[in-house]
């Protein structure tokens, strides 16, 4: 069995959670948060007091894959909804700024232009100051491809480490030229 498919699932008090096998759906709901996974036929789920089990029809390889897969996306749904994601951004560089203007993240970077982004639904954008920018959401997914598309505007530089980096992620610099000898 899958050593991570074969784990089960803790539903924290508060949290909703409703399968219908007719569907292949998992449903998982707080306050005015719901998610939902369409999970593969040859899986089957299970909710049992305030847990969830996801057991699979064979020991396929592919089918051992996707048992390991569902039972993550369900525990991603479940610490989405009780406490969410988040990815920190933090910008490098002389004059490059970050600033919230609405529902939309407008970005100095350095070019003729403003690069302006908008907040997408279920991702919230903070900016505590113009050289960080934190995106939070219950999706884990999406918050990290909001991230890497904010990164992508101006990826960190190998040379001086200007750009747009993760927080915490390390820049190894390169040497510069040298002179002639």
């Amino acid at each position: 069995m899958s050593r991570i498919g074969r784990l089960p699932i803790t539903i924290p008090a508060g949290v909703d959670v409703s399968v219908d096998e007719n569907a292949r759906k998992v449903i998982v709901k707080k306050n005015s948060t719901e998610l939902s996974y369409v999970y593969d036929k040859t899986l089957s789920v299970s909710k049992e007091e305030n847990m969830i089990k996801v057991t699979r029809s064979s020991d396929d390889p592919k089918i051992k894959a996707l048992h390991g897969l569902a039972r993550t996306l369900i525990a991603n749904m479940v610490k989405g909804v009780t406490d969410g994601f988040e990815k920190k951004l933090v910008i490098e560089g002389v004059g490059y700024r970050a600033a919230k203007e609405g529902k939309k993240l407008v970005m100095n970077l350095g070019y003729s232009h403003d690069v302006v982004m908008e907040e997408i639904p279920g991702i919230t954008i903070e900016v505590p100051n113009p050289n960080n920018i934190t995106i939070k959401g219950a999706e884990k997914d999406k918050v990290g491809q909001f991230a890497a598309d904010v990164r992508s505007k101006r990826p960190p530089e190998p040379y001086k480490g200007k750009g747009i980096r993760y927080l915490g992620e390390v820049i190894v610099l390169k040497e510069g030229k040298s002179g002639k000898k």
